[in-house]
């Protein structure tokens, strides 16, 4: 079951509408290639946890961990602890937490269906 999309960017592709659907073309575009779908989450988990990007790594989790063939909360941890010897610890521990969060959300998501 897909969840709606947040409200600010609902609200940003209301006004800016050519923007949304350039942003939504280049998405498309950049799955083209040899990796699978679980192997790009995997890749936008770790790169977001690279730039520090809260609210896209909460979202790359919320997508990735979805439906009966989403990952594992232990798959997404495992992912966001190789940044520890690359990016090091605070940073790691930081995304864990965001994750954490999200996890959490999930969770009384589930609970509330």
């Amino acid at each position: 079951m897909a969840k709606e999309l947040p409200s600010t960017f609902k609200k940003f592709s209301a006004r800016f509408p050519k923007l949304a659907e350039a942003h939504e073309q280049m998405g498309k575009a950049a799955t083209a290639g040899p990796l699978s779908a679980r192997e790009l989450a995997l890749v936008k988990i770790a790169l977001c946890v690279g730039a520090g990007k809260e609210s896209a790594l909460r979202s790359h989790i919320r997508r990735a961990t979805e439906g009966d063939d989403g990952m594992s909360q232990e798959e997404v941890e495992h992912v966001i602890v190789q940044a520890m010897t690359t990016l090091g610890f605070p940073q790691t521990v930081q995304a864990w937490s965001w994750a954490q969060i999200q996890f959490e959300r999930d969770r009384l998501d589930k609970e509330g269906a």
